[in-house]
């Protein structure tokens, strides 16, 4: 039966279409009708009252979710507690039908309706029902309150109220103190000091001293007497009584109805599995302290106010626990309803009947224009709804944006390679530190600019053929890595084909080849008699190349067959005397861009044979054993989606998370440990109290987290993995908070951190730990110099050259560098420098000035070179690790600081203007990238440097000092906007 459009309330007129947290809508019931809440009052509830909540949070697909909440004060009367129910209903109706819905009622809320008013709600006696009044603003009154997990409750100022494990907070007209009870944890009283904060600036304007008070302390203390004295003095505190909230019936057996005719009734079943629910009807799922009602997608509205109404009168029997209701809709249940069955589909096929459309599309109104309703609700009916009169323009879903995913991390820092035989790491030489092979374990170390320190990502990689014990032992050897450095670098588990773009940015270029050279590789094969895969340089090998561009750009070797092409890719395919480059139709130019540079390092030294997709020659197909179907989509990777936070405990190999809703950087405290899950990657972060054998068992609670599964979404167990310690934390991780680095360098356990914030105003005292340089593993300084974390460059054919660098400065480099020992450039695979025995930072001396003007001159004598290729055809690298002391107190500058420094000085020509810095100054339009008057003989990677500070202002809206106290990242991404880069 359709519902017509004058049963719905005209207060909820276009409601729900504006995001949190702009996006909370509050409506109070007064006689019988929801009234809209001023903003200035969300948060404000009176005991007397009933309340209907709307959360709206934008997805990342471009979508709206919907949370509906009615809230019942504890003197509000039955009538206008079912009018908030059946409200919601209607709500729920208008917008779409898909919002899940919640009963909360007070002292019982759910933290996702508390993480709406973080810290805390305190309800205030009062209501609009007869009877009752709200409190006038009248002389402050002393109050007791105590904190109870997230609940702040309203006790009677006694001293029978205190207890040894709970937190009180007395307020009185002066101070605010809080009782720490003697029995309560640290996170507690942290969490407490949050609800201090919030009755200071509420009820205070700010203007109030705080004191906390511990459980136990001699009346000697000043603020302690002063606490006592509001209760006539000091007395031993009785033992804390369990009342009916501390009493849960965890026994309570799990019951099915169905209901009709407005009664529930029992549904016989042995097991229960998502087969038992029919789209026709409305179901009561009895659980105990929760209690789920799922609607069908065919109810009709008064079919589903009815269920309501039933599971109301199915909490309120006697001898049962504080029940929890919970509505859902048929497609959109909640990972805590499915958890509840022994059995549940990953997708459900939604039939909805003509009818079925008619009942929830009649409820419709014209004005609700929301962009995700009509894609998932209706499908194809946008002409049936046309029919009964509803407007729908705008109501069809946009495609969000799609955005390259960007890596978050400077990539211009310094990286180590190791490879895994048996139980020890091999160092990888520069030049094929990218080259991996998929029967083998790797181990890297990245170093890069922090915001006032380097800072250290260490991390295994995992081929889908290598061998568990080689994996068990990259994992041990990085542990130890890790434990070496005092924990402060970010740790990461990453396995072939699920690489994260902050991997693939590092390694610039990346290549995977079939096989191994590992002796636990070979030792495997052996004892399976398998055939050894391994790349050949005589063999057929075929290569998918992908990629965003010379920064990010994969090769991944695959069958040498015609079914592994795709249309949506290019591919190198190559044997002892040929070589193919294959372009799909479904490729763009940037696509082919990148399997030149990609030949260049897998076939160097032959001429390729370009085959466009549809005009193959026949000795293509020969290659590949003859033609066959292939793909043309490209291959789907996990993508990003809203990220959930999730505190942790890990006992005895047992995990249990709990979830924290609409998160901030508070929640993390540094005593536990937390658990980031973005879908495409998941992040343990590891507070610095934890102690150290929790830490090492960081990464065992991040596969644990994917083996249990907790939101039900099918994340596959080779999910990428970081380990994330606090104080350390790396900004691809930081960018899901609004995020104060500050706060995780404060003193103390989180109590007393957060004390130190309340009682100074919000000022975090800083505690900056020293950072020692870290261990050399390989023999070279893990901490470069700034000209060895250059990673955009370029090359020619007769000389290796640093892109940026002048020709001058390149000459004169050349007087110091090894010929064997220089660095490389993009694109990758990037090659730093490394110092030979016989040149290092230490022992190597600055060559005479006239010596150096003579190499300047010759630098600039030399020709062009006849043509440029975009990468080398040989580089020879050293692979003798140099023996360096990772600790060195050596006053010199490192050399290539001190040659940079000789250069600008040698670049700056008389008569040109110079900055406060010395350096010349030009117009921007002579320093843009696409100039077609350019300056030369400049550091090309730092042409905002030679900008005047007047036009440097103009053009980035801010100072040179603070836009070099920008990220790395950021600053390049400013410089690009401008051509700058």
């Amino acid at each position: 039966m359709a519902v017509s459009m004058r049963d719905l309330d005209s207060a909820f007129q276009g409601a729900g279409q504006k995001a949190y947290p702009f996006g909370l809508e509050i409506w109070r019931i007064e006689n019988f009708r929801p009234v809209p809440v001023p903003k200035s009052s969300h948060g404000k509830f009176f005991t007397g009252d009933s309340y209907v909540i709307l959360q709206t949070t934008a997805l990342k697909s471009g979508s709206l979710r919907h949370d509906i909440h009615y809230w019942l004060g504890k003197d509000t009367s039955q009538d206008e507690a079912g009018v908030a129910a059946i409200k919601t209903v209607e709500l729920d109706a208008a917008l779409g039908g898909r919002a899940v819905q919640y009963r909360e009622v007070q002292g019982h809320e759910t933290e996702k309706f508390l993480s709406y008013f973080k810290p805390c709600i305190i309800p205030q006696e009062g209501g609009v029902a007869s009877g009752f009044k709200h409190a006038e603003a009248m002389e402050h009154q002393t109050h007791l309150f105590v904190c109870r997990g997230k609940h702040v409750v309203h006790v009677p100022f006694a001293r029978s109220s205190l207890n040894h494990d709970d937190i009180f907070i007395l307020d009185t007209k002066l101070k605010i103190f809080q009782f720490n009870g003697s029995n309560s944890s640290i996170q507690e009283r942290a969490k407490a000091l949050e609800v201090v904060q919030y009755i200071k600036d509420t009820y205070h304007d700010g203007k109030c001293e705080v004191a906390a008070v511990e459980d136990g302390k001699m009346m000697a203390d000043a603020e302690t007497g002063e606490f006592w004295g509001f209760f006539g003095g000091f007395a031993p505190l009785p033992r804390k009584t369990a009342s009916d909230e501390d009493k849960t019936d965890v026994s309570f057996p799990t019951k099915l109805f169905h209901v009709e005719k407005g009664r529930a009734e029992p549904v016989e079943a042995d097991s229960l599995t998502r087969e038992l629910l029919d789209t026709n009807k409305c179901y009561i799922l009895d659980c105990g302290v929760e209690v789920f009602i799922w609607m069908g997608r065919n109810t009709s509205l008064d079919e589903r106010k009815s269920a309501s109404g039933a599971a109301e009168e199915l909490v309120r029997a006697a001898e049962r626990p504080k029940s929890l209701i919970v509505r859902v809709i048929e497609g959109f249940e909640t990972v805590m309803f499915k958890s509840k069955f022994e059995s549940w589909p990953q997708t459900t096929n939604v039939t909805v009947s003509e009818d079925g459309r008619g009942k929830v599309a009649g409820i419709i109104h014209s004005y609700l224009l929301f962009p995700m309703f009509m894609d998932l609700l209706f499908n194809d009916s946008t002409a049936l709804l046309r029919r009964q009169g509803v407007n729908v323009n705008g109501l069809l879903k946009t495609a969000p944006v799609k955005e390259e995913p960007q890596p978050y991390i400077d990539v211009t820092g310094n990286l180590q390679v190791w490879s895994v035989n048996d139980q020890e790491k091999i160092l990888i030489p520069a030049a094929n530190q990218s080259k991996f092979y998929s029967g083998g374990c790797y181990i890297f170390q990245y170093s890069y600019s922090g915001e006032d320190r380097e800072e250290y990502l260490i991390g295994t990689w995992f081929g889908k053929k290598s061998v568990e014990e080689e994996r068990a032992s990259a994992i041990s050897l990085v542990s130890k890595m890790v434990e070496s450095l005092k924990f402060l670098p970010s740790q990461a588990r990453i396995y072939e084909g699920n690489e994260p773009i902050q991997f693939f940015s590092i390694f610039q270029s990346f290549i995977v080849f079939k096989g191994g050279h590992s002796s636990g590789y070979k030792k495997y094969i052996a004892e399976n008699e398998l055939p050894d895969e391994t790349c050949k340089e005589d063999g057929v090998a075929l290569f998918r190349v992908q990629g965003s561009g010379p920064d990010n750009m994969q090769a991944i070797q695959v069958e040498p067959v015609a079914s592994s092409l795709n249309s949506s890719y290019c591919y190198i395919l190559h044997n002892d005397s040929s070589v193919f480059t294959w372009s799909g139709n479904l490729t763009t130019s940037e696509d082919q861009e990148l399997i030149e540079r990609q030949l260049d390092l897998i076939k160097p030294n032959m001429q390729s044979k370009p085959q466009k997709e549809g005009s193959e020659s026949e000795q293509f197909w020969d290659l590949l054993g003859g033609k066959s179907e292939y793909p043309s989509q490209k291959l789907a990777r996990e993508a990003e989606s809203d990220p959930h936070l999730f505190s942790c405990i890990f006992s005895k190999g047992n995990l249990k998370v709990s979830e924290i809703y609409n998160f901030t950087q508070d929640d993390l405290m540094t005593e536990d440990i937390f658990i980031l899950d973005t879908h495409s990657e998941i992040f343990v972060w590891v507070g610095q109290q934890v102690d150290s054998k929790s830490k090492l068992q960081a990464l065992c609670i991040g596969e644990k987290f994917l083996e249990n599964d907790f939101l039900l979404k099918k994340s596959s167990c080779e999910t990428p993995i970081y380990i994330v310690m606090e104080g350390s934390e790396p900004p691809f991780f930081t960018r899901f908070f609004t995020w104060d680095s500050a706060k995780s360098s404060m003193h103390g356990n989180s109590f007393q951190r957060k004390l130190a914030i309340v009682k100074n105003g919000g000022t975090p005292l800083l505690d900056k730990p020293k950072r020692r340089t870290p261990v050399s593993y390989g023999g070279r300084s893990s901490v470069p110099d700034k000209s060895q974390r250059s990673r955009s460059m370029s090359f020619s054919p007769d000389r290796v050259r640093v892109r940026g660098r002048s020709p001058a400065f390149n000459a004169l480099a050349a007087n110091f560098e090894s010929p064997n020992a220089r660095n490389l450039s993009t694109p990758p695979p990037v090659v730093r420098k490394v110092y030979p025995k016989s040149v290092s930072p230490d022992s190597a001396k600055l060559a005479s000035k006239s010596a150096a003007i003579a190499a300047l001159t010759a630098g600039f004598e030399q020709p062009p070179p006849a043509r440029q290729v975009i990468m080398p055809r040989s580089v020879k690298v050293s692979t003798e690790a140099p023996k360096l002391t990772p600790e060195s107190n050596s006053k010199e500058k490192p050399i290539s600081i001190r040659i940079e420094s000789l250069t600008i000085q040698e670049d700056v020509k008389e008569g040109e203007a110079e900055d406060e810095e010395g350096l010349p100054i030009y117009p921007y339009e002579r320093l843009k990238v696409n100039s077609p008057d350019p300056v030369t003989e400049i550091d090309v990677t730092k042409r905002e440097t030679y900008l005047s500070a007047a036009e440097f202002r103009e053009k980035f809206g801010m100072g040179k000092d603070a836009f070099y106290k920008l990220p790395k990242w950021k600053q390049n991404k400013l410089k690009m906007a401008l051509q700058l880069f």
